[in-house]
C-alpha cells in the first residue's frame, strides 16, 4: 500500500483552487496550498506532509468494531429520519455520506484535516501537476469565515487586478458571502473564461470594501520562471509551487545558469503556497550540501529527522532568499532550512506561517481523499514556525506604492546584499 504525505498550505490548500475549482478557481490552499482555486498566499492549501508517508489508499472494506454499534445509533436514526421525513425526496445518499465526512473532520477543530470530493481532489491534484483550468487565477484559503486571497498567480486577471494576500471576499457579483461556506463561495468564483465577476474585496488596513472587476481566463499553473540579472550578474529562480515536476525543473534550470557563472543567486519564494514535503526536501538540497533542514515532531513527542540530499548544484554560491506573507507550508520549510543552517539571508516580510503536516489518504469507491494533520515540523534550530511564520534578516514592506509603480524593493534589496 504506497503511501504519500503532502505538504499543504492547507486551505491551500484545501485548494485554493479557485482556478476551476479547487487549488485553482482560477484561485487554485496551508497552500496545500494551502493548502482551492490557484493559491499562493498562504493556507494550502497546503497545502502537509509528503515525504516518507504518502498517498494511502484504501482500498480494502474496513468493517467498524461490534462495540461502536450503539455509539451510531443516533447516527443512523437521524439517516432514516432524513430519508422519510426531508421536504424534497429522493435523498442524494452519496452527497449524505460525503457530509458526514466533512463534518466528522471539521469537528476537530484543525483546519488543515480536511475532505477532498473527488471533483476537489482532481483539481487540486492537476494544479500541483502544472496543469490549465479557467478561473481568476489566485490561490486561496477557504479555512476562515471568509474566501481569503493567499497569493495571486503571476500574469492572472488577479494579479492584473491588484488581489493582494490577505483580501477577503465579503460579496461575489453583488450576493453576500457572510455566513457562506468559504468552498461554496470558492465555486461562486469558477466560471468559463471570458466572462466577468466582481468581487466586494475587505483589505487589511482599509476602512472600507471596494469592489474588484476581473475577467475570467484560462490558467497554466506555473512552478518554476528562471533567468539571469543580467546587469548584476546574479541568477533568479522562482517557484511558484512545490508540486510534481518543481524538482526536475529547478535542476534543469539551475545547470544551466550555473553554465552563466553566476556571483550570486535569489530564490524567490514569495506568494508559493507550499506543496509536497518531498519536493520541498529536493530543493532545499539544491542548495544545502548536508546536515537537518527539517525536524517532524508526532504527537506521541517521536521526533523525525530530515536530512539534505547528495547531489546539490548550488551549495556554495552566496544566495539571498525572498518571503512574504504568502510563503507557506513547503516554502518555509526551505527558508528556514536555509536561515538556520546560516546558508543565506532571508528578505522581505514574515511568512505565512504553516507548520504541521498532512497525510493524504484516497477513499474507497473514489470518493475522494481525506487529509489528516499528524505531525508539526519545525526548523533545524527547533523553531515552532505554526501561527508564527518566519520574521527575514532584513524586513523589506512591499507597499501599495511599490506595485503601482512597477518596483520591487525586496529583490532590490536582495540584489545590494549579494553585489555591494
Amino acid at each position: 500500500m504506497q503511501s504519500k504525505s503532502v505538504l499543504f498550505l492547507t486551505a491551500v490548500l484545501v485548494v485554493g483552487i479557485l482556478v476551476t475549482g479547487a487549488f485553482a478557481v482560477g484561485f487554485v490552499s496551508g497552500g496545500y496550498f494551502l493548502s482551492g482555486e490557484e493559491s499562493s498566499l498562504g493556507n494550502n492549501i497546503l497545502p502537509n506532509s509528503m515525504a516518507q508517508s504518502g498517498e494511502t489508499d484504501l482500498t480494502e472494506q474496513i468493517e467498524a468494531p461490534e462495540d461502536l454499534d450503539e455509539l451510531f445509533e443516533p447516527f443512523w436514526q437521524s439517516w432514516d429520519i432524513v430519508h422519510e421525513q426531508f421536504v424534497e425526496q429522493p435523498v442524494d445518499d452519496t452527497l449524505l455520506m460525503r457530509g458526514a465526512i466533512a463534518g466528522m473532520l471539521e469537528s476537530l477543530g484543525d483546519q488543515h484535516t480536511s475532505y477532498l470530493d473527488p471533483e476537489l481532489m482532481e483539481r487540486f491534484e492537476a494544479t500541483l501537476n502544472g496543469e490549465e483550468y479557467e478561473g481568476i487565477g489566485a490561490w486561496v484559503d477557504t479555512g476562515g469565515e471568509y474566501l481569503t486571497i493567499i497569493s495571486p498567480m503571476p500574469g492572472s486577471p488577479a494579479e492584473k487586478a491588484g488581489l493582494k494576500p490577505g483580501d477577503q471576499i465579503l460579496a461575489i457579483d453583488g450576493e453576500d458571502m457572510t455566513g457562506i461556506d468559504p468552498e461554496i463561495a470558492r465555486q461562486s468564483v469558477l466560471g468559463p473564461k471570458g466572462s466577468t465577476l466582481i468581487l466586494t474585496i475587505l483589505r487589511e488596513g482599509d476602512e472600507e470594501p471596494f469592489d474588484v472587476s476581473l475577467k475570467r481566463a484560462s490558467i497554466v499553473i506555473p512552478t518554476i520562471e528562471s533567468r539571469m540579472l543580467e546587469d548584476e550578474n546574479l541568477a533568479y529562480i522562482q517557484l511558484f509551487t512545490f508540486g510534481a515536476k518543481t524538482d526536475s525543473d529547478l535542476r534543469k534550470a539551475l545547470k544551466e545558469l550555473m553554465k552563466e557563472d553566476p556571483d550570486g543567486l535569489i530564490l524567490d519564494l514569495r506568494n508559493n503556497g507550499g506543496g509536497y514535503l518531498d519536493t520541498a526536501i529536493q530543493v532545499v538540497s539544491e542548495f544545502i550540501g548536508d546536515g537537518v533542514v527539517m525536524y517532524e515532531e508526532h504527537g506521541d513527542g517521536s521526533i523525525d529527522t530530515f536530512e539534505a540530499r547528495n547531489g546539490g548544484q548550488a551549495t556554495d554560491i552566496p544566495m539571498v532568499v525572498l518571503i512574504n506573507e504568502g510563503s507557506a507550508s513547503a516554502s518555509e520549510i526551505v527558508a528556514g532550512a536555509i536561515q538556520d543552517r546560516e546558508r543565506g539571508y532571508l528578505v522581505g516580510v514574515t511568512s505565512f506561517g504553516k507548520g504541521s503536516v498532512q497525510n493524504v489518504s484516497n477513499l474507497v469507491n473514489e470518493q475522494g481523499q481525506i487529509r489528516v494533520t499528524i505531525a508539526r515540523w519545525l526548523t533545524p534550530n527547533k523553531r515552532q514556525i505554526n501561527a508564527l511564520g518566519l520574521e527575514p534578516d532584513f524586513i523589506i514592506e512591499f507597499t501599495e506604492e511599490d506595485f503601482t509603480a512597477e518596483r520591487d524593493p525586496q529583490l532590490e534589496k536582495a540584489i545590494e546584499l549579494l553585489t555591494k
